[in-house]
């Protein structure tokens, strides 16, 4: 994939279009601020009077209902929770989507999986950083930025690429690199990687090992750091500078082991229920099963969550953090 930078970017594409954003979680704060640092006009939409609302106004930018936002808007970038998104845009975005306008997210579900159907006569874009929004505001005011994605779903202005990358721009992401994908590749691998390695493999991983070591008689406390506190120095060991680096620095034992044994743990059993996950998000069956919950006021990620809180990792995990807390 080809990177694009500052060089390839026009801001003066945006110079005098104003963009709302819809939302202000910690993408949608971190994306708005950004933007309106960099000088473009900016209006948040969100439910007035809620807490969100207030908080905008605090951080100095302009708010307004979803509606009016949308309504005001040249550009309306969408940063709800994907479940939501649907009925949002129907009830308070859609009546203001003309021709000519962009409609853009950062995550492809919603068109993907064909549950918001943009109008003719407009563009349909994402500008998707890879990062949390926390980060990439502390990215931000460093001076730098986060790498991300682009892409175009529909270009029916001749300039949805430049609409893209303006705003990419404008939250400093050209300064790390930007790539441009199709909105199904975006959401299909992103949805993958978080079930299958990000949010999903790794912690199962972690509560699995911890589970073998306190089974057989070890310290809690022991398998805590073991299997979940040192995992973050062998990330940022990979994070700089990849996974042989990160072999590099560690001992030969350690190497010796992890080459060895890795392979037995993660198994080609394991790399088939990778690739049937990858299937039911390719086809939709997660997007409904998750839908599905939601409608259900999400009674099973719900029970999921109490489960996970009463996992003796999270018991033990809570206290061992107090004995390190800065006093």
């Amino acid at each position: 994939m080809e990177l694009l930078y500052e060089k390839d970017a026009d801001r003066s594409i945006i110079s005098g279009k104003k963009i709302a954003v819809i939302g202000y979680g910690a993408q949608g704060r971190a994306q708005a601020l950004m933007m309106h640092d960099s000088g473009v006009d900016v209006v948040v939409g969100l439910r007035e009077g809620g807490a969100s609302w207030n908080l905008a106004q605090e951080d100095g930018l302009k708010v307004a209902t979803i509606s009016e936002a949308a309504k005001q808007a040249d550009i309306i970038h969408i940063l709800i929770p994907d479940e939501v998104q649907a009925k949002v845009y129907e009830a308070e975005i859609e009546e203001y989507i003309i021709e000519g306008k962009t409609l853009s997210f950062s995550h492809g579900f919603n068109i993907i999986f064909n549950k918001i159907t943009p109008p003719e006569g407009v563009d349909v874009i994402m500008v998707a950083p890879k990062a949390p929004g926390t980060e990439e505001r502390k990215v931000y005011l460093e001076g730098f930025g986060v790498p991300a994605l682009i892409a175009v779903e529909k270009n029916e202005t001749g300039k949805a690429k430049d609409i893209a990358l303006a705003m990419a721009d404008a939250m400093h992401f050209t300064k790390a690199g930007v790539m441009e994908c199709s909105f199904g590749q975006e959401a299909y691998e992103d949805l993958f990687g978080e079930q299958a390695v990000l949010c999903g493999g790794a912690v199962e991983l972690v509560k699995v090992g911890f589970e073998v070591l306190t089974e057989a008689g070890y310290p809690p406390e022991m398998a805590y750091f073991e299997c979940l506190h040192e995992l973050k120095l062998i990330i940022d060991l990979i994070y700089e500078g990849g996974i042989e680096h990160m072999y590099e620095v560690v001992s030969n034992t350690a190497e010796y082991g992890g080459r060895t044994v890795g392979p037995k743990i993660i198994t080609s059993t394991a790399k088939e229920a990778m690739q049937e996950a990858l299937k039911r998000v390719e086809n939709g069956k997660f997007c409904d099963e998750y839908l599905e919950d939601f409608e259900n006021g999400f009674e099973n990620l719900n029970k999921m969550r109490e489960e996970g809180k009463t996992h003796p990792i999270e018991i033990h995990g809570a206290e061992i953090r107090k004995l390190f807390e800065k006093k």
